[in-house]
């Protein structure tokens, strides 16, 4: 699936999926972990924020979300109304550099085709302030695939592996990496890592 076609299939399984997953977990309280790390009054990305309901609503008010699906989006409004939003893709974020104090991206990096994953990563550290953070869904295999009949339509999924995942990290200025187990919005159990974008780029060596 071409990102067009992602995009197209997201539009149409949007709604079944805001409907289907559970809006509260285990994950949400890495949330609490990450904020704790953060000044006040920070500026968070919630990357693929969907309906807003599982992650964006448990950041604090004025917090960004940003999804290629415009249905996504139009849910996100109704259900967090004082969050900012935007559409576009994550390989280029409609953001300016240094305008965000953490990025989240929670079960969203994977909808984009792995050879693309640097870049994305990238982009997470272009637009992160300095000693910015990182909250993200850790593939746990290599795959790329389709799955027909996901929530009723059919989905893109792509990832080059867990370890292969924290090197692309690593590669793209993010720093003492940890990683948490949490319950994901389908019931699954999944690793997701905090990293950091240190001040110093010569920390990152």
């Amino acid at each position: 699936m071409d990102r067009r076609a992602v995009k197209a299939a997201w539009e149409r399984v949007a709604e079944t999926y805001a409907e289907r997953r559970d809006p509260t977990g285990s994950d949400a309280a890495l949330l609490d972990d990450l904020l704790a790390e953060l000044p006040s009054d920070p500026v968070v990305l919630d990357v693929g924020c969907g309906d807003g309901a599982r992650t964006l609503a448990n950041l604090p008010p004025g917090s960004v979300g940003l999804d290629l699906s415009r249905r996504g989006l139009s849910l996100a409004r109704e259900r967090v109304p004082e969050a900012r939003l935007l559409q576009g893709e994550m390989t280029t974020m409609p953001l300016a550099a240094d305008a965000v104090d953490a990025v989240t991206a929670y079960h969203a990096v994977f909808h984009v085709p792995r050879a693309d994953h640097p870049a994305v990563y990238a982009e997470f550290a272009r637009v992160l302030r300095p000693d910015g953070r990182l909250l993200m869904t850790l593939p746990s295999g290599r795959f790329e695939t389709v799955r027909r009949g996901w929530m009723g339509g059919e989905m893109f999924f792509s990832a080059p592996g867990r370890e292969t995942t924290l090197d692309q990290l690593r590669a793209a200025g993010f720093t003492d990496l940890r990683t948490a187990t949490a319950d994901d919005p389908l019931g699954s159990s999944t690793e997701f890592v905090f990293a950091t974008l240190p001040a110093d780029p010569e920390c990152a060596t």
